[in-house]
């Protein structure tokens, strides 16, 4: 019985331990980062473009968390912005970090990718833009009308020939709209340090260079 209480204590300091570790003191010493100075905050349209993004689980496949490296090449030789800082989630609650990059990272997307006819095209059929894409479509955020039909200020999606059979319009839904709103909102594309702290290390790079061995 003693050595069974021993070992219970013993795991829970142990957990205790790797919870202040990990989740606490980073939680203390980042809560209070501010954004950067360019980024916005969301509009409502993004903001409900978010939800949809949480609800039809786009986070299982796709991170928002670019770093310095990755799977034998840093994320930047991608063509996927600089590495991400905590001041970049100041209005994300909760940070959509994500786990899994089945697909690609998505943090910079509205850089990379700010076509809002690309990405209505791409959620209604991924692989008729990219070829071989493991992607789901999501047809049921859009309808399928014939031309004739389609209501002043629905918003038709232009799509590559062969797509929707003939005489077939798509139209995209709210919720489409609102998604991609989102997507082009993630631009991350402004710098991290103010100009104060970038002469800073250019001051200082000299001094570092000079005392390399």
């Amino acid at each position: 019985m003693e050595n069974e209480l021993k070992l219970i204590i013993g795991a829970m300091v142990t957990l205790s331990l790797a919870t202040s570790a990990m989740i606490v003191v980073p939680f203390l010493q980042l809560k209070d980062e501010p954004a950067p100075a360019e980024l916005k905050p969301y509009t409502s349209q993004e903001l409900r473009g978010r939800q949809v993004y949480q609800a039809h689980a786009c986070i299982a496949c796709h991170t928002q968390q670019p770093s310095t490296t990755g799977a034998g090449i840093a994320d930047a030789s991608r063509g996927w912005g600089r590495a991400s800082v905590a001041g970049d989630y100041h209005y994300d609650d909760p940070p959509l970090l994500g786990t899994m990059r089945t697909g690609p990272d998505l943090f910079n997307i509205g850089v990379r990718q700010p076509s809002a006819d690309w990405h209505l095209g791409h959620l209604f059929q991924p692989r008729a833009y990219t070829p071989g894409s493991n992607m789901p479509a999501y047809p049921f955020l859009f309808e399928v009308k014939d031309a004739d039909r389609v209501a002043e200020g629905e918003r038709v999606v232009h799509l590559p020939p062969g797509t929707v059979e003939e005489g077939k319009t798509v139209v995209a839904k709210p919720e489409a709209m609102d998604l991609v709103a989102y997507l082009i909102s993630l631009n991350r594309n402004y710098p991290v340090l103010s100009t104060e702290q970038a002469n800073a290390l250019q001051d200082d790079a000299p001094d570092l260079e000079r005392s390399q061995p």
